[in-house]
């Protein structure tokens, strides 16, 4: 009999298998990504449809495969329902759930890049902060954990958007949401995350087009 695996982790991919199965890739801490089959998981009534969605957080009991594992049952302690009741927020959400399956690597700790991935979702949450900079400090710790970044700000800026950049390289996942800054500085902000993005960031997300369609989004200059 196959020895069943428990794995903490977020479901950041679902694909539609088959007539009644998913494909799941989950970001875990003990193994980094890896891509999970749900049998059955799109037949009603079936217990794995409730686990088997983006965003679903918690502990993933799973049998290994060669290539694969096949998902045995999960205790989900976090769906973000309140996610699903603001369009934009589910938007930005599914940004973030995108760049990280950019960067997770198959094998790896997924320790850092799943801490930051629960926190930032959690931080689209909080009504004092703007979406904007919620996103700009994902993207840039998330840039950090890959060592993709500088350790100053790209381009000139104010002292004070020169320390919020410092701030997010050397503050943990569940410090980083702590702070809010003034719409110049928030520009000023911005600016050098999209810097850094183009430096290092190699691909178009869909999401994200979405996303800068639905907010009418400019690059800044």
């Amino acid at each position: 009999m196959r020895e069943v695996e428990t794995m903490t982790g977020m479901v950041i991919r679902v694909s539609p298998v088959g007539e009644m199965d998913k494909r799941l890739v989950i970001l875990t801490r003990e193994r980094g990504k890896i891509i999970a089959f749900a049998r059955g998981a799109r037949r009603p009534g079936n217990p794995l449809m409730a686990v088997s969605r983006p965003f679903a957080f918690g502990q993933f009991s799973l049998y290994e495969g060669r290539d694969s594992y096949t998902l045995r049952s999960a205790e989900i302690t976090n769906y973000f329902d309140e996610l699903s009741l603001d369009v934009e927020g589910t938007c930005y959400g599914s940004y973030f759930l995108e760049l990280a399956d950019y960067y997770a690597r198959e094998n790896m700790d997924g320790t850092g890049l799943l801490k930051l991935l629960y926190q930032s979702i959690r931080a689209l949450l909080k009504p004092a902060l703007k979406n904007e900079l919620v996103q700009r400090i994902f993207e840039l710790k998330a840039m950090v954990l890959n060592g993709e970044y500088t350790e100053t700000p790209p381009c000139p800026v104010s002292d004070s958007a020169s320390y919020a950049w410092e701030y997010v390289i050397v503050s943990p996942a569940e410090h980083l949401y702590t702070f809010t800054l003034t719409e110049p500085v928030l520009e000023e902000f911005i600016r050098c995350v999209e810097i850094n993005k183009k430096r290092y960031v190699d691909k178009n997300f869909h999401s994200l087009e979405i996303l800068h369609t639905m907010t009418g989004w400019k690059l800044l200059k």
